[in-house]
Order: C-alpha cells, then structure tokens, then sequence
C-alpha cells in the first residue's frame, strides 16, 4: 500500500475545514432568512430533479396561459369552434369542425 505524499493530509484537512465553513454560513444564511421575513420561507431546491421539476412547472404555466390568450383570441376574432389540446405540431389550439348529417 502506498503512502501519502506529505502534503496530501494538509489538503484533505484544509478540505475539510473549508466545507465545514461554508456550511455553518449556508446555516446562518438561511436562519437569517427564516427570521427576517417568516412569511416568505419558500423551500430551495435540493438537487438537480427538483430544478428541473421548478422549471417544468414554469413553463406548464406559461403554456397555459398562452393557450388561454390565443383560445380567447380566437373567439373573438373568429366564428368558429375552438379547444385547447396539446399538438404534435406545437399548436396551442386546434379548430372544431362540427359534424353535419348528410340531406338525404
């Protein structure tokens, strides 16, 4: 078994010693915070999913209200039948052809 080089205890300590200082501040940031707005406690994301499930959260809004505003567009400028339905093309809302029954 190979030895460590002389100055690869003195990294790993200072290592050590530096993540244990930026978690006592990561604390005392985020006590300061509870007690200076106890209202605005909003939950950080703690790896990367919950990022990723925030910005997917986002962007569902963001889609919904832009179907909202083209479905109300829509009505207004046009006569016909709209809904709102996820499109393979990327279309926020598809027309609505009614069915007729055939005159025999």
């Amino acid at each position: 078994m190979a030895a460590n080089p002389p100055g690869q205890g003195f990294q790993n300590k200072t290592r050590v010693a530096i993540l244990a200082e930026l978690d006592k501040e990561k604390r005392r940031l985020l006590q300061s915070q509870s007690l200076s707005s106890p209202g605005a406690n909003i939950p950080l994301p703690s790896s990367r999913t919950s990022l990723k499930e925030v910005r997917d959260s986002a962007e569902q809004q963001h889609i919904a209200a832009q179907q909202k505003a083209a479905l109300q567009h829509a009505h207004v400028h046009s006569s016909g039948f709209f809904i709102t339905q996820d499109s393979s093309f990327g279309n926020l809302i598809l027309p609505v052809l009614p069915r007729l029954e055939p005159d025999f």
